[in-house]
């Protein structure tokens, strides 16, 4: 049976520094999840510290941190049915030449050291991780939703329908006509 979860992916600096962000962000939009919390961060020493706890005694973990450190991260939340298993498929084997083409790592990267994206491999590491790096008023619901398992809802408020590509028409610009799938972003009132 398929269940609505949350996953914490982080895109790492390298990631950034690349310009992949808008890529690895329209990837998972075409799978249909939803992103119901980003940041832009350069994250402290502690924060990473805490966040790979679980490889502190690993001859690479210095290494990691500092790789960690070195630029900002885009660190984000998804939700959707089956995001967790569905988003490891996405991104990719660990090692990137092990990762087959179509996924993330498969088509942007070449070592393991630098391999562009984070994700979680279960539900319970998904919370703590994105416990680490938001508040709870930090992610916004899902039109329907209070809480990851909920079911399939609706795309949330703050999505504006697609709007209509514009291209140049001589000297001037015109609309190109329907641009089905674009995610517009509305401004909210307060």
């Amino acid at each position: 049976m398929a269940n609505s979860e949350r996953t914490f992916i982080a895109i790492k600096p390298d990631g950034v520094q690349r310009s992949l962000v808008g890529e690895i962000i329209k990837r998972f939009e075409q799978k249909g999840f939803c992103l119901i919390a980003m940041k832009l961060i350069q994250a402290s020493e502690d924060l990473l510290k805490e966040h790979y706890i679980d490889l502190k005694d690993r001859p690479f973990f210095a290494g990691l941190v500092k790789y960690m450190q070195s630029g900002p991260m885009v660190a984000m939340v998804w939700e959707g049915l089956n995001v967790v298993k569905t988003s490891r498929v996405m991104l990719g084997e660990t090692n990137p030449p092990d990762s087959k083409p179509g996924t993330i790592r498969g088509d942007f990267c070449t070592q393991v050291g630098k391999n562009i994206i984070h994700g979680n491999d279960s539900v319970e590491s998904a919370e703590k991780e994105f416990g680490l790096w938001f508040q709870p008023e930090e992610l916004v619901l899902r039109a329907g939703s209070t809480t990851a398992g909920d079911g399939p809802a609706p795309r949330p408020a703050h999505y504006a329908p697609a709007l209509p590509r514009r291209r140049r028409v001589g000297a001037r610009w015109g609309a190109a006509g329907d641009c089905a799938g674009t995610t517009a972003w509305r401004a909210r009132s307060l």
